[in-house]
């Protein structure tokens, strides 16, 4: 048994997401558990070097967990072969030009979504590391989220006889940041940052259905600024100029619906923050980020319309638990882990920026049908 290294250039991993979900709950967890066990019983060992703008946000983050290295200089970084993968969670309207250097350098591309900030980029992206023979993937966490893989798993055992449509409701309150502090940052709601719960979330909605559902068909879709100013991280009040809520319509290749509520303006009366209704003919069933509970034809209440007595329904108790069968590791994780191997031992990842760029296409959609108010088509993507 032989460990091997492999170095990996980390941008923009002093940010929320970076530094919790990639950083600490990935490779470190990853380096701590001994590294990827490879099917020859070699082990593949994470080298991270940490990459950023801020010297001292990155010397106290190395420290702190552990990292021998960290740097501002990405172009040092590239130029250094012991580094093999190039990652990127830098805000969108950053991530595409540092990715165009790293392929250039031939690097292995893995990336947060968006890709870039528009299609043309995100296609350019594929383009150019289909082209430069480079590896590559892009995250898609939620798929691996123990209440989906539940879900998944009832698709594919023929649960819901025909599945008829779907119901996906996101979000929660985020404060405005003037008497309590906002739980995002606030180039979020800037559309000239790459702000926006529609370019955000969009590229979430595209895996989830694609890899769930099936192909999406056409969309509507309408985005609103609920909230029209709002308090910066310095105490600066700012105009928000990027949507905040968005309400949109799938149509399936299948005849499947999808309706998708995403917002940051909502307050949660459901059992989790993300919950997705699936109905079918032969049953139904309810997923959040970690549980999910069903309800089969047999079991289905028959309640009929009497608004002049008190319910007599307890509706929700009528649902069944899925019950836990697998460990579910940390999703971030397991995608990495993933991908060290795709890059090292040549396993599948079929994750790629290619399926990255359509997260940007429905993104980019999502937008146009807001603008111009009608359904919109949903076109092939071509390199």
């Amino acid at each position: 048994m032989a460990e091997h290294k492999i170095g990996i250039i980390m941008n923009g991993v002093t940010g929320r997401m970076g530094t919790n979900q990639h950083l600490i709950r990935s490779i470190k967890a990853i380096r701590e558990q001994g590294g990827v066990l490879l099917k020859n019983d070699d082990t593949l060992m994470p080298d991270p070097i940490l990459v950023g703008r801020n010297d001292k946000k990155l010397k106290a983050l190395a420290e702190e967990h552990g990292i021998e290295r960290y740097s501002t200089d990405l172009e040092s970084a590239l130029a250094d072969d012991y580094n093999v993968i190039y990652f990127d969670s830098q805000t969108t309207v950053r991530r595409a030009e540092a990715i165009k250097k790293a392929i250039a350098a031939g690097k292995h591309i893995y990336c947060e979504k968006p890709t870039a900030t528009d299609l043309e980029g995100s296609v350019e992206l594929a383009r150019l590391a289909r082209e430069a023979g480079v590896k590559n993937g892009v995250v898609q966490d939620k798929l691996f989220l123990p209440g989906l893989l539940k879900l998944k798993r009832l698709i594919d055992s023929g649960f819901f006889g025909e599945i008829l449509s779907v119901r996906m409701e996101f979000g929660y309150w985020v404060f405005e940041g003037d008497w309590q502090e906002g739980q995002r940052p606030s180039w979020n709601y800037r559309k000239e940052d790459g702000g926006g719960i529609i370019v955000d979330m969009f590229a979430h909605w595209r895996y989830v259905i694609d890899n769930l559902f099936g192909e999406i068909k056409s969309l509507s879709c309408l985005g609103v600024t609920h909230i029209p100013e709002r308090v910066d991280e310095n105490g600066e009040t700012y105009k928000a100029t990027a949507d905040d809520a968005a309400y949109a319509t799938f149509e399936l290749k299948n005849g499947v619906i999808v309706q998708a509520n995403s917002s940051w303006t909502v307050r949660v009366n459901r059992e989790d923050l993300l919950t997705i209704q699936v109905d079918g003919t032969e049953g139904s069933a309810v997923a959040g980020l970690r549980d999910c509970k069903v309800q089969h034809r047999v079991n289905t209440p028959k309640p009929t319309w009497n608004p002049d007595i008190e319910n007599p329904f307890d509706f929700t108790s009528q649902w069944q638990e899925v019950p836990t069968n697998d460990v579910f590791d940390n999703g971030f994780k397991v995608q990495w882990e993933q991908f060290l191997k795709h890059v090292h031992a040549d396993e599948p990842f079929p994750w790629d920026l290619l399926e990255g760029a359509k997260g940007t296409q429905l993104s980019d959609l999502g937008l146009e049908a807001w603008e111009q108010r009608r359904w919109v088509d949903v076109p092939e993507i071509k390199l």
